[in-house]
């Protein structure tokens, strides 16, 4: 099925209730007699109130009020095929015992594995220029609670904290080591100290040169997940390869990072996505720290809702409007199966014998074992693509730069998928490794790598999409209200909001709700002078009683 074209409405709307605003503005609102009857309120059923009663007579005087949106976009189901050959009858194995989507396992895997390899090779997609690519990802799962989302993350995330587990005890060990060292430098440092004095004594010359102090070992990091960006930075200069930043809720960590006073922090996590740009930090207390490239791989989840009302909010500019959400381009919101079944198995062993060497050997990846090229003007070393690969590769980027261009997508999607630069020929650098290519980049794993991104933005219309939820949400909310009596004809944004209803706390939330109702028709907006700020009213179309 065919995906139809994202189109942004004012902020989020149809181009059907675009034209209807445009209709309603022309119209004049038709007055509604002063009718009232007492009744009560959910929140106080004791007291009395006097709501407005809709004129029956009037009603044929509105337009008949546009249905609500309703749905999410359809998306593309996952195929196993997307994947390395390595990784697939893993990823699939933990998908079945786990009875949850295989979009929930194979994302943060091959997020995983893509920090696994992170700058030691990367991937230069055209023959002749020096644009380069780090193959390091960002994911984001969307799912609904009890989904099993952070079982799957959990599970698949394990080859790398069995990675970071051993690093952790080869550092515990060089930490012994180094305390010995420092025990012998002292007694070294001292022994010549006495040396050098007996010296001076007979009038000689004496030197206390060539005695180093040891260096403490660097502690080799894989995976982070709770720290300052501050921290995050000085954990990336000694781990040149980078990390991977694991949070379950990222929602909670894009909010904060939108704010004001966290500017800095979000730069740094829009710079370490490129994994090729240096950062410094100068601090008074805790000095200078630099990062020759700082390289981030991050994964998270979020739900429906949580994605939703960020999207609105990234979508209508300002903040969210840099390109941050846009970097996730392992964003996968599938439908949830209705089948269930019972299952109670033991792990496919060989599978996951499999898979955890494929980290093993990224972890130990010798770049010039495998071919890797270098020159005078970049310290990576990296792979290109054979000639079959190259020439799939550029029929694809011919179309997708049109499509770009093409005017047809919203600015926040098209910025979303312009990363899909980066994201294709990452991908085809990993799964070429995972199964053991060498040399040049084959062309198998190009298609597979565009597969896989065909796959992706389906994802990724659903999301940005998914933005117009949340003001239906609050659409609806403010309908039903309507309905009950608790709102009456002529009521403001204020009386909606100071209720503290449910999905209508936020005040933007509920000023694109009404406007959601405006825009089809159930409520007609009216401005009056107060001779200060203009105060707007909403005219309760009669029909939206039924």
């Amino acid at each position: 099925m065919k995906t139809p074209p994202f189109r942004p409405r004012s902020s989020l709307s149809t181009e059907a209730a675009i034209e209807y605003r445009r209709e309603s503005e022309r119209r004049p609102v038709p007055p509604l007699p002063p009718r009232w009857r007492e009744t009560t309120t959910k929140e106080a059923p004791g007291a009395l109130i006097r709501v407005a009663v809709p004129n029956r007579e009037s009603a044929a005087a509105w337009p008949a009020p546009k249905p609500l949106p309703s749905g999410l976009l359809p998306v593309a189901t996952f195929d196993a095929a997307f994947l390395p050959d390595c990784l697939r009858p893993w990823v699939m194995d933990i998908s079945d015992r786990m009875q949850c989507p295989p979009d929930f396992v194979a994302t943060p895997a091959m997020v995983a594995l893509a920090a696994t390899l992170g700058r030691k090779i990367a991937i230069r997609p055209q023959r002749r220029t020096d644009w380069i690519e780090v193959p390091n990802l960002w994911g984001l799962i969307v799912g609904r609670p009890g989904a099993m989302k952070s079982p799957a993350m959990t599970e698949a995330l394990k080859p790398l904290h069995r990675l970071e587990a051993d690093a952790r005890k080869e550092n515990d060990d060089a930490l012994k080591a180094h305390v010995l060292a420092l025990e012998f430098h002292k007694l070294r440092k001292d022994a010549a100290k006495d040396a050098a004095r007996k010296t001076l004594k007979s009038g000689g010359e004496a030197q206390l040169d060539g005695i180093e102090c040891p260096r403490a070992p660097i502690a080799r990091r894989h995976i982070v997940n709770d720290t300052s960006y501050e921290a995050l930075g000085e954990i990336l200069a000694d781990n040149p390869n980078g990390v991977l930043a694991f949070r379950d809720e990222l929602v909670s960590l894009l909010k904060t990072l939108d704010r004001e006073e966290y500017a800095a922090a979000r730069g740094f996590f829009l710079t370490a996505w490129n994994g090729t740009s240096g950062y410094t930090f100068d601090r008074i207390i805790r000095g200078k720290t630099h990062i020759e490239a700082a390289c981030l791989s991050l994964l998270g989840s979020t739900q429906p809702g949580r994605i939703a009302e960020y999207m609105r909010r990234a979508v209508a500019g300002g903040t969210g409007d840099d390109g941050l959400i846009q970097r996730f381009g392992l964003l996968v919101w599938p439908d949830q199966s209705p089948e269930w079944k019972e299952v109670d198995r033991y792990p496919d062993t060989a599978a996951r014998q499999t898979a955890w060497a494929t980290f093993e050997r990224f972890e130990g990846l010798d770049p010039n074992a495998i071919g890797a090229q270098r020159d005078d003007y970049e310290a990576l070393p990296f792979l290109r693509l054979d000639d079959a690969a190259q020439g799939v590769f550029g029929d694809w980027r011919g179309k997708f730069e049109k499509r770009l261009r093409g005017g047809d997508l919203s600015p926040a999607l098209e910025s979303h998928l312009a990363k899909y630069r980066k994201l294709v020929p990452a991908l085809a650098l990993i799964n070429h490794l995972a199964d053991g290519g060498t040399g040049a980049v084959a062309e198998e794993a190009i298609l597979r790598a565009l597969a896989f991104s065909e796959y992706l933005e389906t994802h990724a219309r659903r999301a940005y999409a998914a933005g117009g939820e949340a003001e239906t949400a609050a659409a609806k909310a403010i309908l039903s209200h309507i309905r009950n009596g608790d709102l009456a004809d002529g009521f403001t944004a204020r009386d909606v909001h100071q209720r503290d209803w449910a999905n209508l706390t936020d005040r933007d939330q509920v000023k694109a709700g009404l406007e959601l109702l405006a825009d089809l028709d159930w409520l007609a907006p009216q401005t009056h002078a107060t001779g200060g700020r203009p105060r707007t009213t909403y005219a309760i179309n009669p029909r939206a009683m039924a």
